[in-house]
């Protein structure tokens, strides 16, 4: 399994996450992006809301950010004091060896007992500004690093849950119990499974000193401002997603990819290797294929494999998924097997657009009904697998009696949403698809036709279409007959508009 991150620098730098060549994650590093998920904020309290257990904060976002009771978490008193401290001047040692810690909070209390409007409080950005909301914080802080999360005002030690091994988990927590500072909680994180103490204390040693530099800023920060931000994107990426089946990063910005090789010293030595800068001469997401899967995958309709497809809504409330089957030639044996063999293409695809888009909140996927309680148990497995190296918290639910799997995913960010469809240049419908579709569906199209036996073809396609299929080297007509060992014949028709095409038989018919 080969796993790629392809990176574009630009006024924005945009990450593609290929596997085995198939685009399954695509991240935007906005220059101006402001409000990250894992920024540490100083802030005021502007309002306490008591019928809704929560207060309004104002962060410096155009609206203000939402804190519930919940996220406050149990050591907001010591959090509280501590900054009070910090921010005049009283406590220069930040390292809560030999800080006082206050009583936790009742878990049934109430906002107003425990904050009032002005007071100043650190707060973490755990969900991004989405649609015409603030952000949503919570003052439970954490910073993470590769191999740990750091969590101050805490003693608790855990280990991920996906760290399967229960003597793995023992030795992992012994070693955290030998280096955790006073004060101080840890979270083990999955990527540590195997690894020796000296990496964990490394990890900590840094983690340490981006809390000690926070609270140095705190003294004099204007209030609202931004205290620690979160590791730029490309860093936060790797931290997060980089493991050993990486075989390339590839970069198309000297600067960056310095960058990239110095973090990767730091956290794989001996991945250093696979970073490659980009010859500038091909745009880097055209010569890995990345800007034909982006407008092949973020329409209303996304085809898959053996004619299948999938038709993606957005509502206010929820997104839904529809499966359908298509025109396609169906080998299998019965209904109920056509059936399962769509609906497990239909798992994979719609695990891979959920990570694509980053779609979150309510998911209901419409698979196709079958019948079988078995087929509907595989399904749901093989849904569980293809949803296994998500990131995102998500929770699925078994297959309703109608066919209906309901998903919640979390989501902390906008949802990744680009524009496929492009002024139609014959000014009737407005917008239609992009070429690059069009040439997918004609693809698509022609791959059935040739598994019917059809001998001689010929193509009928607008000269602008007709063009793109026949010139270069190799052009995409030279790519079929390599393929399929079929010549198909292309003819330009100035009649036709531009997304019009049509297939012929040996005789002149048309093909239908």
């Amino acid at each position: 399994m080969n796993n790629e991150l392809i990176i574009r620098s630009g006024s924005s730098t945009d990450f593609a996450l290929l596997k085995d060549g198939k685009l399954i994650e695509l991240h935007k590093e906005e220059d101006d992006s402001d409000f990250s998920v894992g920024d540490i904020f100083i802030a005021k309290i502007r309002k306490s809301v008591p019928g809704l257990n929560a207060a309004f904060v104002n962060v410096g976002y155009e609206k203000d950010a939402f804190l519930h009771y919940h996220d406050l978490g149990p050591q907001v008193s010591s959090l509280l004091k501590f900054i009070k401290r910090v921010s005049t001047g009283k406590l220069k040692n930040y390292s809560l060896k030999d800080f006082p810690f206050e009583n936790d909070i009742d878990k049934h209390g109430t906002i107003t007992n425990v904050l009032k409007s002005n007071q100043s409080l650190l707060v973490q950005i755990v969900k991004e500004p989405i649609s015409t909301k603030g952000p949503r914080i919570s003052s439970e802080l954490s910073i993470a690093g590769r191999y740990i999360v750091l969590v101050p005002f805490s003693n608790r030690i855990s280990i991920s849950q996906k760290i399967e091994s229960s003597e793995e988990k023992e030795r992992l927590k012994r070693l955290v119990k030998s280096i955790k500072p006073k004060g101080f909680g840890i979270i083990v994180r999955t990527v540590a499974e195997g690894k020796k103490v000296a990496e964990l204390d490394k990890d900590l040693e840094n983690l340490m000193g981006r809390w000690q530099s926070m609270c140095k800023k705190m003294h004099k920060a204007h209030h609202p401002s931004k205290v620690l931000g979160e590791m730029n994107r490309a860093s936060s990426i790797l931290r997060d997603v980089f493991n050993d089946t990486f075989t390339s990063i590839v970069v198309d910005d000297e600067d960056l990819c310095n960058q990239i090789k110095e973090y990767l010293q730091e956290i794989a030595p001996k991945k250093e290797s696979i970073v490659k800068l980009h010859n500038p001469k091909i745009p880097i997401f055209e010569k890995y294929g990345i800007e034909r899967q982006i407008k092949t995958s973020f329409g209303k309709t996304v085809s898959m494999s053996k004619g299948a497809y999938l038709v993606i809504e957005h509502t206010e409330a929820m997104h839904v998924i529809d499966v359908n089957s298509g025109n396609r030639s169906n080998k299998a044996k019965n209904q109920e097997d056509t059936a399962l063999e769509v609906n497990l293409i239909s798992a994979a695809e719609v695990a891979r657009q959920l990570r694509l888009r980053d779609m979150g909140g309510i998911i209901v996927v419409d698979f196709i009904d079958m019948n079988n309680a078995d087929n509907r148990r595989t399904l749901f497995n093989q849904l569980r697998e293809e949803m296994k190296d998500d990131r995102a918290k998500h929770k699925i639910l078994p297959p309703s009696k109608f066919g209906l799997i309901q998903i919640t995913r979390q989501r902390v960010r906008p949802e990744m949403n680009i524009k496929t469809r492009e002024d139609d240049p014959n000014g009737i419908n407005g917008e239609v698809e992009a070429p690059i579709v069009l040439v997918e569906k004609i693809k698509v199209e022609l791959e059935k036709l040739i598994k019917k036996e059809h001998k001689k073809i010929t193509l009928s396609a607008h000269p602008f279409i007709a063009a793109f299929l026949t010139k270069g080297f190799p052009s995409t007509r030279s790519k079929w007959y390599f393929n399929h060992k079929r010549w198909v014949k292309i003819v330009p028709r100035d009649a036709y508009t531009y997304l019009e095409y049509h297939f012929h038989d040996k005789n002149g018919e048309l093909i239908k």
